[in-house]
């Protein structure tokens, strides 16, 4: 996988703190050009009705571009980034239609972004601005948590290293896309790769048996010969809830990044139930490379 340009948005909360460190980190060693867009939005100000009123809004708009770079320059000063080709976007607007389009625009390969860490009913929804980027965006969503940026792992220069990948298969076309993905992040980083199939618990132990045998054949046919001559390969099969599952070998295995697929689906569903994908975003251990049907 080549990775010439990677999107940060930041606001700067701490998860989006976290997502930055992590883009930091892919983009040194990618050697890709960092885009840290940080996004103004107007209707969060007190004065930007007054300011309209009064004919001053271009002067107000004005003041609001700089502190925003003013805070990105102060922001980043925490971070060294050296080596690392940085520049620094300000935009007004709505959060996520502009996430989208300067990345449509620029062509971005890769977007890192952040979302919150809550408990509870409210941890299974996501920050609409992170929803609906992950459903809308042409590239690859990374998406980093607080709570999951703590369990990375760092080596002595500081990057995060990818030790441990799971890869989430259903065995539908959709999941498909993401294969690629997984396969090249593991021969990059040299980390051991675990392709994971759920199914539904089965009526009885022996059929339970079966089913495990079959779909582990399923899973071993998805590797090459020419591919698994360069990785440390894993094929577990598990039974019950997909999101649980994931969520439970990811943390039992430690794992170092989660890859799945993000589907479109019906909005209000989706907050209130929850897919299987934004479920292990909010509850797995580790960040989840969302790649878009």
């Amino acid at each position: 996988m080549q990775v010439k340009s990677i999107l940060c948005p930041i606001d700067f909360s701490d998860f989006s703190a976290a997502a930055f460190q992590y883009a930091l980190s892919l983009a040194e060693y990618y050697k890709a050009r960092l885009l840290v867009l940080h996004v103004v939005e107007v209707w969060k100000y007190p004065f930007a009705d007054y300011a309209a009123q009064e004919a001053d809004y271009a002067k107000f708009s004005k003041a609001l571009n700089e502190g925003g770079e003013v805070k990105l320059q102060r922001f980043l000063k925490q971070y060294p980034a050296e080596g690392v080709q940085l520049e620094l976007v300000v935009r007004q607007g709505n959060a996520p239609n502009c996430v989208l389009s300067f990345a449509q625009n620029q062509n971005m390969e890769l977007i890192v972004m952040g979302t919150h860490g809550r408990r509870g009913f409210d941890r299974l929804v996501l920050g609409s601005t992170t929803d609906r980027v992950i459903r809308k965006a042409a590239c690859p969503v990374l998406v980093v948590s607080d709570t999951s940026h703590q369990a990375l792992s760092t080596g002595p220069d500081g990057r995060h290293r990818l030790r441990r990948i799971v890869y989430c298969t259903d065995f539908s076309n959709n999941s498909e896309q993401a294969r690629g993905y997984a396969i090249s992040l593991a021969e990059e980083y040299g980390a051991e790769l675990t392709l994971l199939h759920v199914a539904e618990n089965a009526p009885d132990l022996a059929r339970a048996e079966a089913i495990t045998i079959e779909r582990t054949r399923e899973l071993d046919k998805m590797i090459s010969a020419t591919e698994r001559k360069d990785l440390n390969l894993r094929f577990v099969v598990k039974f019950g809830k997909p999101y649980e599952e994931i969520v439970r070998h990811a943390t039992e295995a430690q794992a170092s990044l989660i890859i799945m697929t993000a589907r479109g689906g019906d909005a209000v569903d989706r907050a209130v139930f929850g897919s299987t994908t934004y479920r292990v975003i909010q509850l797995g251990p580790c960040p989840v490379l969302a790649v878009h049907t």
